[in-house]
Parts: C-alpha cells; sequence; structure tokens
C-alpha cells in the first residue's frame, strides 16, 4: 500500500491460503457453468442445480480463460512490472474471442490505440459492462487481505476494454475478493469495498439499492427488479445491474454456497458472471474444503477454455495445476514488495492494523480513481510523460481539442524537459510546435496545448514527438494517436446469425474433438 512503509507483519499459513486459491478457482468454475445455459436471457429463472450433462467437465469459460492471459504476463515480466501496456499485449498475442468489448480492444489495440483509450474508443456499447469485473480473481489472490495493492492492478486490466462503470465494476469486485482472505462478514466486505469506487457511480447506486432491498425485507425478486428498475437507462450486459445482482446473490444467500450462486443466475442477464463471482468469493471465505461435494462432482478439475488461443500459452490444465501456478506468483510479489501479507507454514497472524485499513478511505483507490481514460502514459528512463485529451482522440479535420502534457515522477533537479512536435501538413497547435517544462525533484508539472486537425492520410494518424531532458543529447521518440472520427462505426453492431450459427459449429466440433481425446487418453 502506498501509505505503508515498513515490512509485513501479517501471515497466511500456506495451506489455508491455497485451499481457499483453490476454492475461488473452483468456485469459478461452477458459477460460471452453472449460469452458462441462461446467459443473455432477461427474465427470472428458478434453477436449484445444473441442467446440463456435464460429464465430469466444465463449460468453457472466459471468466477464468481471460485471466490465464494475465498470468502469462505476470510470470512473463514479474508481479509489479505489469501494467495496462504489458496487458494490451498479452491480450493482442493471447484473446481470440471476436464479441463485444474483446473485439473493440482488439481493434483498437492492433490500430495503434494503447489502453486506456483502446477500453473507451469506439465503445460506447460495451465500455460499461461485464467483460473486466469477471476477471479480478487473480489480483485478488495475489494480493490477499491487501485490497489497496490490487486495485492498481484491477484497474489496469480493466482500461485494455472497458471504461467508467466497466472499470469501477472491477475495482469493486477486486476489493470484494482481495478482503475475503481476512475478513468474513459479506455485508462488511460489501461496504470496504463501497470504499474504493466513487460514491455516485452507478456500480454503487445498484450495490446500495441491493443492501436496502434486502435489509428492508423484501424478497429477492423484488430486490432483483429495482435494480433492472435502476439500471434500465443503460440496457442489458451493463456491469451496474449485474454487479447489482452479485450482491442480491451474496446477501439473499446466507453463506449457503448452492443457495448463493443459484439466487444470483436466477436474476437473469450476464448469469455466467454472476454466479461465477458469487461462486469465487464463497470459494475464498471457505476454501474448497467449504464447497459442496455435489457441485464439484459434476464438473470435474479440469479448465476448458474458449477466449484464448490455447496453442501458444502453456495452460493450466487443471485448477490445482492454476492454483500453484498463482502461489508461485503470490511468492514473487512478497520479494519484490517486503510490506505484503506473507505466507508462512506456521499459524495464520492478522496484525490488527491490517483490518482497519480495510475500513479506511484508501489513499490508493483515490489515487487509482484519479487517473483517467483519456490520459496516455509514457514511461521513460528519466520520469513518466502524459497527453490527456480534452474530449478523445477522434477528431476531424479542422476540428480543435486541448491537451494537457505533464511531465514528474523525475530524480533530478534544474533541468528542462522538452516536447517537440512533428506534425504533417495542416496541423497546427496554437502555441507553436516546442513546449518547455522546469524540472524539480519529485513534482509533476503540467501546460495545456490547442491542437488544430488537418487532413488524416489514413483512418488513424499517429503525431510523433520527440522528448528530450536538457542534460541528454538524444530524444526519446514517442507517438500520440488520433482517428479520424466517422471511420470506425462499433457502437451499434449488427450480429449476422449466419456468421455466429457458423462460429456455433464450430466451437461444437471442437468440444467434441476434444471430448473424443479425453475418452480416448482415459481409455488408453
Amino acid at each position: 500500500m502506498f501509505h505503508r512503509k515498513t515490512p509485513g507483519e501479517s501471515f497466511i499459513n500456506r495451506q489455508e491460503y491455497r485451499d481457499k486459491v483453490l476454492g475461488c478457482w473452483t468456485g469459478k468454475n461452477i458459477g460460471g457453468t452453472l449460469g452458462a445455459p441462461l446467459e443473455g436471457r432477461r427474465e427470472l429463472f428458478d434453477v436449484t442445480f445444473y441442467t446440463q450433462d456435464l460429464r465430469g467437465n466444465p463449460v468453457p469459460n472466459d471468466d477464468l480463460d481471460l485471466q490465464l492471459a494475465w498470468l502469462r504476463a505476470v510470470e512473463t515480466n514479474g508481479v509489479y512490472h505489469v501494467d495496462e501496456r504489458i496487458l494490451a499485449e498479452s491480450w493482442l498475442a493471447c484473446v481470440i474471442g471476436p464479441w463485444g468489448e474483446y473485439g473493440v480492444a482488439r481493434f483498437n489495440l492492433a490500430n495503434g490505440l494503447p489502453p486506456p483509450l483502446s477500453g473507451i474508443c469506439n465503445n460506447e456499447q460495451w465500455k460499461n459492462s461485464n467483460g473486466a469485473w469477471i476477471r479480478s480473481e487473480l489480483w485478488a489472490c495475489l494480493f490477499p487481505g491487501e485490497p489497496d495493492e490490487a486495485v492498481p492492478f484491477a484497474w489496469c486490466d480493466a482500461c485494455v476494454d472497458h471504461a467508467e462503470e466497466g472499470i469501477y465494476a472491477e475495482l469493486f469486485t477486486v476489493t470484494l475478493e482481495a478482503a475475503a482472505f481476512i475478513e468474513h462478514d459479506i455485508r462488511k466486505l460489501i461496504d470496504i469495498s463501497l470504499l474504493r469506487i466513487p460514491p455516485e457511480c452507478r456500480v454503487a447506486r445498484s450495490v446500495r439499492l441491493a443492501v436496502a432491498e434486502f435489509e428492508a425485507g423484501h424478497d429477492w425478486r423484488t430486490a432483483r427488479n429495482r435494480v433492472v428498475e435502476e439500471s434500465a437507462d443503460l440496457g442489458w450486459f451493463q456491469a451496474p445491474a449485474n454487479i447489482g445482482f452479485v450482491i442480491i446473490g451474496l446477501l439473499y444467500g446466507g453463506g449457503d454456497f448452492g443457495r448463493t450462486i443459484c439466487t444470483a443466475v436466477n436474476c437473469g442477464d450476464d448469469t455466467d458472471c454472476t454466479g461465477a463471482t458469487c461462486g469465487a468469493l464463497l470459494g475464498i471465505l471457505n476454501g474448497r474444503s467449504g464447497i459442496p461435494p455435489e457441485w464439484c462432482k459434476p464438473i470435474g478439475e479440469g479448465i476448458r477454455t474458449v477466449a484464448v488461443n490455447s496453442f501458444d500459452m502453456f495452460l493450466p490444465e487443471t485448477l490445482d495445476e492454476l492454483t500453484d501456478r498463482v502461489i508461485a506468483c503470490k511468492v514473487q510479489a512478497e520479494s519484490e514488495n517486503p510490506t505484503l501479507l506473507r505466507l508462512t507454514d506456521g499459524l495464520t497472524s492478522i496484525a490488527p492494523e491490517l483490518p482497519a485499513l480495510l475500513e479506511e478511505p484508501a489513499e490508493t483507490a483515490s489515487r487509482v480513481l484519479a487517473r483517467s481514460s483519456r490520459r496516455l502514459e509514457y514511461p521513460l528512463p528519466f520520469g513518466r510523460f502524459a497527453v490527456e485529451f480534452e474530449k478523445g482522440p477522434v477528431m476531424r479535420p479542422g476540428e480543435r481539442q486541448k491537451l494537457k502534457l505533464s511531465f514528474g515522477e523525475c530524480l533530478f533537479d534544474g533541468r528542462f524537459f522538452s516536447v517537440d512536435w512533428k506534425l504533417p501538413d495542416g496541423w497546427t497547435l496554437a502555441s507553436g510546435t516546442r513546449q518547455r517544462m522546469m524540472i524539480r525533484r519529485y513534482c509533476t508539472f503540467s501546460l495545456e496545448v490547442e491542437l488544430t486537425a488537418g487532413e488524416f492520410p489514413d483512418v488513424l494518424c499517429h503525431l510523433p514527438l520527440e522528448l528530450r531532458i536538457s542534460d541528454r543529447d538524444y530524444p526519446i521518440l514517442v507517438t500520440v494517436p488520433f482517428q479520424l472520427a466517422g471511420t470506425v462505426q462499433a457502437e451499434h453492431p449488427v450480429s449476422s446469425p449466419g456468421c455466429w450459427d457458423a462460429f456455433d459449429r464450430s466451437m461444437a466440433r471442437g468440444a467434441l474433438v476434444a471430448e473424443q481425446r479425453r475418452e480416448a487418453g482415459s481409455g488408453a
């Protein structure tokens, strides 16, 4: 945490931690499998158990397998070296899902719109949706009991393909799950998580409404309908309502595993996501040993993927393998940050100040929430440069926009930092093409410029900048991307039924081949 400077004095027993992490992934698989057949339907349901013939296997679960792309990034780079740019590269290398925000993010990234721009550009329909908060468990498991360490990673994760409510939703769930390693009261966990998101945001409104309905003694169906009404203007498949359904499942489930995940799924909409998140949280709270065996046996211990490239990722084959790899990353994080809660072969021992910190307004969260989806950051050897768009990187020829340039995190005093723009013909800056800032150690300096767009040679135009510091003889080159307005339409896509039918047939064939291979292997 930003405000903790001394080595950690809290410890969690290694086997207890392993049981909770394995419980997290098991609950994720169970809830996702339960909800999968009902995904996208908007009516109330009354399921009490699996409705599929599972034959010992879970269904493919993008809620889990997207996190395998993040696991690859963490294992390759080290925990504290991961940021939104690293995650974006892992996304391009690993994520193949073409739908919704996943497809938008891939298009944006491939065309030079890095995160967080990749999550907000061309993404009006999906920026507030569910694709980010469903993959928060990895960060929670890496930072058990310390959500303020997990929250910055959750922001970097979510901004790849979301903005605004889509980001707030993941900050909420990662806090809920990380805090659950040391706090077991669900009502307290909800309050702790609300401290890490803006109180006026739509996710917070849905959560508070679900809590109010529960405390008023209304049944879960009434609570669900009230949440739907509150979020009606956003439409379906959006984070605020579905986070509300998660809270309904947790509160009305009363700690019972089956009742919790079934209540969340029975609310409808993004049912695999709500069921999976409820299952993961109860798995953390109670461990794998606390999940009823009748829910574990039908799906087995395997992992089935749908949204990632399984040929280039060294994927874990079982939940046990995934758990052990997460534990290895947790140990690595401890070596990088000695203030963390640490694994021990001895007894779990939580310092009194750690639970107390959970209930304080979080300094880390405030810093994270100050980040903008319209701000591009460029780490430099001698500091950090940033460009923040007044409106965003989408412009028309002749359109004007203010840009905020800033430079900070420098260890030097008494130097100049300069920015030289190499503008194409027709592009102009009201203040000229060179800006200079006086540098003071540990301070951030900023200034505003007004840019007028010229003609676009293509759909995207990348403006080159030369960045210099006064005692260096060489420039560092970066580019600032702009997209021609009206050339990309992704806000309201219309799916081709024939295309999706072909995709479904392809997925079914793949599942059949995989099943035949498993049967052949077991027969041998």
